[in-house]
């Protein structure tokens, strides 16, 4: 099972559920390595608020995106050239760079933001008192001020000293001012004020992107002092355009679990030579390097996609009208599965949840081999619970996003399949020329991607552009049951128009496909499916 699957990859004991994909088993690891020890509660603060870093898939999270995908694969690329030969910063770097710089949102920053603006009218009320030790102090000296409570907040997290910044409430004209015209907070790690598994994963990368240009790090310095406009000029697309990944790089490494790490891997901070700050005139033209010398490509800036695997999973307590049309819709799926499949068939269950399909078909396919595709864990370690009350032994479990599955089947189906999923579970039937039986989900989710543009048809192309096909999405939405009935008939079209853009699509890889409707159609608001047979 692991071979069809990208590594890392774990497999339990009896061989049938399986974990891949860096974030993924990372998440397993931490998880695994606290129920051993309650105790250590700070391992389990490595997963972030309501412990959700790097849960959703690359699709939809654009630091999942980051974290496996888009920097590992840019600094192995960079490394690749040789010392010689002039680059330009990854793009991905740059992405990175400027997400540092974005204002962060954490659940309780308002309150932060009104205790920075407290601070801040204290140091300006200090300072005023003292003009003299004001004129003496030094930039550096300044900094720490500016970003001390952002600093004293995530450190009071890192160490776990569960002690209030500030018991009391803020005066009354602190709490009069509006949150629009609150101080943005500052990032002190990736994702905000947090040390989070995020950190954890981009260090190595950026270690490895600074490690090539620590030569010429050592004659920064030097730079600065003779010319550093001129060279502020000529360096624009070198490393003095990360300030903000260089201060985050020194912080992550004074992270006492860090430190511990490097001295073990034998890592040395390669900055520790810069005790140097950067001039202000320099770090003002490096400010805007991202946006003025950089145009990132859409599919990068992309955040949305497939909906999130929201926690919604209600195990057994379905009510008695939605279990009925739950099996309607099951019937239907089934039904176009069991005239596809032959026995020794590899049937996969994408975005298979808790298991409604697969397990089904595990049960009436017994000599086909059934693999559920699943990104969420608890909805797959209850799909297991169910097929093991069955007794079923033809059903394998894999907790991946959907890229990190690479294995070879006949048949590929999902149930429901949110926004884009639809279009990647399409895609890897196609790649391995198997058949597939997929009802679409949530329309309003489908937008531009790194892997798709749509519309995807040469038809659609002509006479739709992106923007009127995401609105066609929008009304292939609304199907709810509570609408009128002649706007549920408007969005019963657009769905089919969406649908058939992507079977005409489909048809040019030599495929026959069509788009039929569930019966009865009140089984579903989204009863749509989509068939499609290698010819």
């Amino acid at each position: 099972m692991v071979q069809s699957c990208c590594l890392p990859a774990v497999v339990e004991k009896n061989g049938r559920f399986c974990r891949a994909g860096l974030a993924v088993v990372l998440r397993y690891i931490i998880q695994k390595t606290y129920e051993a020890d309650p105790s250590n509660k700070g391992i389990l603060e490595l997963l972030g608020f309501k412990r959700t870093c790097l849960k959703a898939c690359a699709e939809v999270s654009e630091w999942t995106r980051l974290c496996e995908i888009s920097i590992p694969l840019a600094v192995e690329n960079f490394l690749k050239v040789s010392h010689n030969s002039h680059q330009n910063i990854p793009k991905e770097i740059l992405l990175f760079e400027n997400k540092l710089g974005e204002p962060v949102r954490v659940h309780n920053d308002d309150k932060i933001r009104r205790q920075k603006v407290q601070q801040q009218k204290m140091l300006d009320k200090t300072a005023s008192t003292d003009i003299s030790s004001k004129e003496d102090r030094t930039v550096e000296n300044q900094e720490p001020g500016s970003a001390d409570l952002e600093l004293r907040t995530a450190f009071s997290k890192l160490t776990l000293q569960k002690m209030p910044l500030a018991t009391n409430r803020e005066p009354s004209h602190i709490r009069k001012i509006k949150t629009s015209e609150l101080p943005p907070l500052e990032h002190i790690f990736a994702e905000g004020l947090y040390f989070t598994l995020t950190d954890i994963v981009l260090l190595p990368c950026i270690h490895h992107f600074l490690e090539k240009h620590s030569l010429y790090i050592k004659l920064v310095h030097k730079l600065f002092i003779y010319h550093f406009k001129a060279a502020c000029k000529k360096h624009q697309n070198n490393i003095l355009q990360l300030p903000l990944i260089l201060n985050w790089y020194k912080r992550v490494l004074e992270v006492p679990g860090i430190k511990q790490a490097t001295v073990k891997c034998n890592i040395k901070n390669i900055l520790n030579c810069q005790s140097h700050p950067l001039p202000n005139e320099c770090q003002q033209n490096t400010s805007t390097a991202f946006k003025e010398s950089e145009n990132i490509p859409e599919e990068i800036q992309f955040i949305g996609g497939p909906r999130p695997t929201i926690t919604k999973l209600m195990v057994g307590k379905m009510s008695a009208d939605r279990a009925l049309r739950k099996q309607q819709q099951l019937n239907n799926l089934i039904a176009l599965v069991t005239k596809l499949a032959k026995p020794g068939d590899v049937i996969v269950d994408f975005c298979s949840g808790g298991g409604h399909v697969g397990i089904v078909l595990g049960y009436i396919l017994p000599l086909c081999q059934i693999i559920l595709v699943e990104n969420k864990e608890q909805s797959l370690i209850c799909a297991e619970k169910r097929s093991d009350e069955l007794g079923l032994h033809n059903i394998w479990f894999i907790q991946a996003n959907m890229d990190n599955f690479k294995g070879s089947f006949n048949i590929g189906v999902a149930l429901h399949a949110c926004g884009v999923a639809t279009d990647m579970v399409i895609e890897h039937c196609i790649k391995v020329g198997a058949a597939f039986v997929i009802s679409p989900c949530c329309y309003g989710f489908i937008q531009n991607t790194s892997k798709f543009a749509f519309p995807q048809s040469h038809q659609f192309k002509k006479v739709l552009s992106y923007k009127e096909h995401m609105i066609l999405c929008r009304f292939a939405d609304q199907t709810a049951v509570q609408l009128p009935p002649e706007r549920r008939q408007i969005g019963k079209q657009c769905m089919g128009l969406v649908d058939l853009d992507r079977a005409w699509s489909v048809e040019r890889s030599n495929y026959s496909v069509q788009v039929i409707t569930m019966e009865p159609q009140s089984c579903s608001p989204k009863n749509n499916l989509i068939t499609g047979i290698p010819v």
